[in-house]
């Protein structure tokens, strides 16, 4: 087996198998502390040690999906329901581009209705304007026709974040309830159509879901690179009270301390695996653990996503329990890379490939 210390930051290996990733996921103690490090060394030969800033904006919570997982699906009828004015989401933008951030996520709730749609091109459009173009927008709105997209795409946003949530078909079943507007093809089709339309595509997954497995998760990672995705946002499974993922009594979940674990070791296998892909610290992480974030930093992500929304709807974008309410400033000033767009290396790479 290739193990991590036979890992050079220069050279990452290309060919690890499933039942390689799986040893390597299995590490624990210094070995996984070990694999860390490695990881990390991986990111720096291959983008720097900088970490990028994108302001999140959530930007509604209403959705058309019954995610049995998740905290805002349609049918949870104690979650209050807003959509952030286009005055608010302005004022975010721009106090994201006055801070120097760079780049934005406008994060929400599946929703297709065509308002919703006319009111995010809108946005985009006004956020370019408002910050001369120097904003980067990534997107995080579900899955929409490949019209909607290119709609998108034209009027400013250049990334999209789509989650597969699990790449295993038949435990993606099992999160989600039966029938079309639950379907793992449909999901599968709308990162096909993110990356003709042009974005820089983004997926990710729940680790440590009921009946999840060690190998299910080396099948993610290869997933992941066999889609040659850009960015990767991905994080342990945090329970919500309010979902019927939770309140199953059959339901066995792996201890907290192990899917926290494991999210890191996540993070350091897929750097290792595209090292020039951009990887979100993401929110669940410090849901666990204080200071989670930083963590998966030190594990090979490069991105952040301070929280940007008006405090007086943060409560009611509640994905899971627990849920950080503001970012941990723990980050050091001297790794933030301020006025940049952060786009992903791997892209940019593949787009002067395929321009030659």
């Amino acid at each position: 087996m290739q193990n991590y210390q036979k890992i050079h930051p220069d050279e990452p290996p290309a060919g690890l198998t499933a039942v390689e990733i799986a040893d390597l996921l299995s590490v624990e103690g210094d070995e996984m502390e070990g694999l860390m490090a490695r990881a990390a060394a991986v990111r720096d030969a291959a983008i720097g040690e900088g970490v990028y800033l994108r302001g999140l904006i959530e930007y509604s919570n209403i959705c058309r999906k019954e995610c049995l997982y998740c905290g805002i699906r349609k049918g949870n009828t104690a979650v209050g329901r807003y959509s952030l004015t286009e005055d608010e989401v302005l004022r975010c933008a721009r106090t994201a581009w006055e801070s120097g951030y760079g780049s934005v996520v406008i994060q929400g709730g599946e929703n297709q209705s065509p308002e919703h749609v006319r009111t995010i091109e809108r946005l985009l459009r006004e956020i370019k304007s408002l910050s001369g173009g120097e904003l980067g927008i990534t997107l995080s709105l579900g899955e929409q026709s490949s019209e909607v997209y290119r709609r998108w795409f034209e009027a400013g946003a250049h990334r999209y974040l789509l989650r597969i949530e699990t790449s295993d078909r038949e435990l993606y079943g099992r999160i989600h309830p039966a029938g079309p507007v639950h379907s793992f093809e449909t999901r599968l089709g709308a990162l096909h159509h993110l990356r003709e339309t042009g974005y820089q595509v983004g997926t990710g997954v729940m680790i440590g879901l009921p009946g999840q497995t060690v190998e299910m998760l080396a099948r993610d990672l290869l997933f992941m690179r066999e889609a040659d995705i850009d960015m990767c946002g991905m994080g342990p499974y945090v329970e919500s009270a309010a979902t019927p993922l939770s309140r199953n009594p059959g339901t066995v979940i792996p201890p907290l301390k192990w899917r926290f674990d494991m999210a890191l070791k996540m993070v350091a296998v897929l750097r290792i695996l595209m090292p020039d892909i951009n990887i979100a610290a993401t929110t669940a992480l410090q849901a666990i653990e204080p200071g989670g974030r930083m963590r998966a930093i030190r594990a090979g992500a490069n991105v952040i996503m301070p929280n940007l929304t008006p405090e007086r709807y943060r409560g009611d974008y509640f994905l899971y329990d627990n849920k950080p309410l503001s970012l941990d400033s723990a980050i050091p000033e001297d790794h933030i890379r301020y006025g940049e767009w952060g786009d992903s290396r791997h892209f940019l790479r593949k787009s002067k490939n395929s321009s030659r």
